[in-house]
């Protein structure tokens, strides 16, 4: 689509032209402008040009059989009386809707726990000594995890006396053992465990505690085939079963492996936007979501023949750089600043700046390929799993047994591109500085320091009133409303009343671009409690936890915040509310489930395709707090979606008895006695 077609398809809708108006980001709207002067086609430009399906939107469109697609819309006015609508089977709005959904879990659950599994598999392989690329670093937190895993990390000597096991034989057990999470058929995945007590018992009692990673994806696929499971409540009875298997199975064991293998995240500085790209230098774009590449070329663009190979063909050096949520598993272990987030994978090609764009998995748009074609810029897929048709690109691909020499061929690569660029290089100014590396673990220090790491600081403050609650903001963006607006309104809104906020993925990447993500950011944009906290421990009022498989980590933060004590007994007591503005992906129908099953109230944003469903979505929003203290809620403008999940943590503040803050009290030395002495 050219420029011109464009602007006749977005005045047909008598809206203006203009870049700023697709987004919020100056680095992106240039790069927009670029792309329309260029005649490159951009999502953008597909967004405006192409309307969503009315009923696809309404989730009531089934296509699970040939006899298909039957389409049932909602009727305009609602439904009157009985509803009637049925597909060719037999099939309501409500199982249509509900298989549709639960298919989107499936799928999400299913990308983030492949992830995992090829995590455990390359954790085994290092265990073992199968490869030589990839070592143990975190004997730490291998220790931390190994019981979760019924790993015993002592063993008793001869003479009763309690030993230290081998660090390689417990990684082997831990190894063997995490794997098999995934195709276990019976008993429980064991890492669900970690969820406080009354929150898995009531799992327990309801019959939706995952016996295998695989096993409930797998359900899913049988249970929504054309006329097996027909009733919606029973249909996300097993969605349930299989989001937990992902947020407390494959993303968490995930997220654990990778912190034993490339080290536990801590707070590291860098930069963020399409300004950190250089045109003096080599520019590698490493896209996608698995860090298991993405490691090892970073120690290959370090090597000094490497560097020398560089400068051979004119460049400074070589910088690497992130996209989406590799650049979030790079940014927090070795501070590689962030080029972008998902929407800015074309505009990233578009500066003409970038020589190479290595891709694994998951969120990785086809037409980037297109528009490499456009430029000189090699695109470079690595995983089996995820080819690309179009364009020219390149497959060089990983293996866990030879990944440096795999990394080495793709450094070298785009160091070889270097001298081909086609078109002048238009890099944007734009870039900020950030903090990053905010593990469960790092908060924890963060609170207390080395010998009194503990959420107890964090809990004080809520209860006192100057932090007001949590807010888990996540997720995508999404190219049907304005790129990172819905983002940055309920972050700042959160932020403004004093919600500190934990962040992932694409919504980090956002938040990082706007400078949300450093300590001065307290002062400008935070309450006077929150901003007097953050000064105090030094800390940003949002807090970067890392990639989109990373939402574990928020799980284990809300679990520590409920063994610290005084905040209820379980997730749902907490003042905390989890939000997705601009998601996109079925990963993110996966992970609004596990957070809604673990007692959050989750709010989304742009869309929630069930609304042709009344019944179903009523269950949904309204119906699901009653069995699992959490659910789901659907709030498009970002202002009143900030303001439901300040409403909900101010519910739960006066359910816990905390909804006045207490009154601040100097005492003088007298006064402190009597308090002790009481």
């Amino acid at each position: 689509m050219t420029t011109e077609e464009v602007k006749k398809a977005v005045k047909k809708e008598k809206a203006p032209v203009r870049a700023q108006d697709l987004t919020v980001d100056p680095a992106s709207a240039q790069m927009i402008e670029r792309a329309w002067d260029l005649e490159i086609e951009t999502i953008f430009d597909r967004a405006q040009s192409m309307k969503p399906c009315n009923i696809g939107v309404q989730g009531t469109c089934c296509k699970n059989c040939s006899q298909g697609p039957c389409r049932l819309p909602l009727p305009k006015g609602g439904v009157e009386g009985k509803d009637t609508r049925k597909g060719l089977c037999g099939a309501t709005a409500e199982t249509i809707a509900a298989r549709n959904f639960a298919r989107m879990v499936a799928a999400g659950a299913a990308a983030h726990s492949d992830h995992g599994r090829g995590v455990a598999e390359t954790f085994l392989a290092a265990a073992r000594k199968e490869t030589h690329d990839y070592h143990i670093r975190d004997t730490k937190k291998l220790l931390e995890i190994a019981p979760d895993f019924g790993v015993e990390i002592t063993v008793q000597g001869e003479n009763g006396e309690v030993l230290d096991r081998d660090i390689d034989e417990i990684a082997v057990e831990v190894g063997e053992a995490a794997l098999a999470q995934w195709g276990q058929q019976q008993g429980e995945v064991c890492t669900a465990k970690r969820a406080p007590a009354p929150r898995y018992e009531l799992w327990k009692k309801l019959g939706v505690l995952p016996r295998g990673i695989d096993r409930e994806i797998v359900e899913i696929m049988h249970r929504t085939h054309i006329g097996v499971d027909q009733h919606y409540e029973n249909i996300l009875e097993q969605c349930s079963r299989a989001a937990i298997g992902d947020g407390w199975g494959g993303s968490m064991i995930a997220t654990d492996l990778q912190d034993v293998l490339f080290g536990c995240p801590y707070p590291v500085k860098s930069t963020a936007n399409l300004g950190v790209l250089k045109a003096d230098h080599v520019n590698i774009v490493i896209h996608g979501h698995e860090p298991l590449l993405s490691e090892m070329i970073v120690q290959a663009a370090e090597l000094p023949e490497m560097v020398e190979l560089a400068k051979s063909k004119g460049a400074h050096g070589i910088q690497l750089s992130g996209i989406c949520c590799t650049a979030n598993e790079l940014l927090m272990r070795h501070g590689i600043p962030l080029c972008g987030d998902f929407l800015q994978q074309e505009l990233a090609i578009v500066t003409g700046a970038v020589d190479a764009m290595v891709v694994d998995v998951q969120c990785i748009m086809e037409n980037i390929a297109n528009v490499a074609q456009c430029f000189h810029t090699k695109v470079i897929t690595t995983n089996p799993r995820a080819k690309i048709a179009s364009g020219d690109t390149i497959h060089i691909e990983f293996d866990e047994h030879t990944a440096f020499e795999d990394a080495k061929k793709i450094v070298r690569t785009g160091i070889e591109n270097f001298p081909n660029r086609s078109k002048p290089v238009i890099i944007p100014d734009e870039k900020s500085d950030l903090v990053a590396g905010f593990s469960y673990e790092a908060i924890n220090y963060h609170l207390g320091g080395t010998f009194r790491a503990s959420y107890a600081p964090l809990n004080d403050n809520i209860i006192n009133g100057r932090i007001r609650g949590i807010g888990g903001v996540v997720g995508c963006n999404n190219a049907r409303t304005v790129h990172n607006e819905g983002h940055l309104t309920v972050v700042k809104e959160l932020i403004k009343h004093d919600v500190i906020v934990l962040t992932t993925g694409c919504n980090a990447i956002a938040c990082a671009k706007a400078g949300l993500l450093t300590p001065e950011a307290a002062k400008v944009f935070c309450g006077p409690g929150l901003a007097e906290v953050c000064e105090t421990v030094g800390i940003p009022p949002v807090l970067h936890m890392g990639s989109c498989v990373d939402n574990s980590r928020i799980l284990m933060a809300a679990a520590e915040v409920v063994k610290a004590g005084g905040l209820g007994n379980d997730i749902s007591d907490l003042p905390a509310a989890g939000s997705a503005p601009e998601w996109m992906s079925e990963k993110a129908i996966s992970i609004g489930h596990y957070f809604v099953v673990s007692g959050v109230y989750t709010v989304f944003g742009v869309t929630l395709p069930v609304s042709g469903a009344p019944v179903f979505e009523n269950h949904l929003y309204k119906e699901l707090e009653n069995i699992y203290g959490g659910m789901w809620d659907l709030v498009v403008d970002p202002y009143e979606h900030a303001q439901k999940m300040i409403a909900h943590i101010d519910k739960k503040r006066k359910a816990l008895g905390i909804d006045k803050a207490r009154e601040r009290v100097l005492f003088d030395m007298a006064a402190r006695r009597d308090l002790e002495a009481a």
